[in-house]
């Protein structure tokens, strides 16, 4: 297995922040078919694959916040007003993502890309761990 971690700036904002790109460059760099695994280490943000730039990204950053409210109702609350819906937002989106590779590419349908989601504006650099497991 081959592993990379990379950083990431997801900023002082709630953002959905597409990785696709590093993605992409870490799977050219690997030898033939198998399984790229995207972790993020962190018990604030999550993986997600899904359609960016069309909107969707905004409607989920919406959605978790109609879901996961930025108020004084959560028990872990040290940080800023809401932190503690950060905590809960990876039981709903994983910190991981597996994609397939084949030929040297990843797998992905037409429109998906590989995005972190981070509601946590406590912590404006994250890592990601790349993982290639060949067939």
């Amino acid at each position: 297995m081959k592993s990379e971690l990379i950083s990431v700036a997801t900023g002082s904002r709630e953002t959905v922040h597409d990785i696709t790109a590093a993605c992409e460059e870490f799977v050219r760099a690997q030898d033939g078919d198998g399984l790229l695994h995207v972790f993020v280490p962190h018990a604030t943000a999550g993986v997600a694959l899904l359609e960016l730039g069309s909107g969707s990204d905004h409607d989920l950053v919406a959605a978790l916040r109609d879901l996961l409210p930025a108020d004084d109702r959560w028990r872990h609350a040290h940080g800023s007003r809401g932190h503690g819906r950060s905590h809960v937002m990876p039981a709903l989106i994983p910190p991981y993502a597996t994609i397939p590779v084949v030929g040297g590419r990843m797998a992905l349908g037409t429109w998906q890309s590989v995005a972190i989601v981070d509601l946590n504006v406590d912590n404006p650099q994250r890592q990601v761990r790349l993982s290639f497991l060949s067939d």
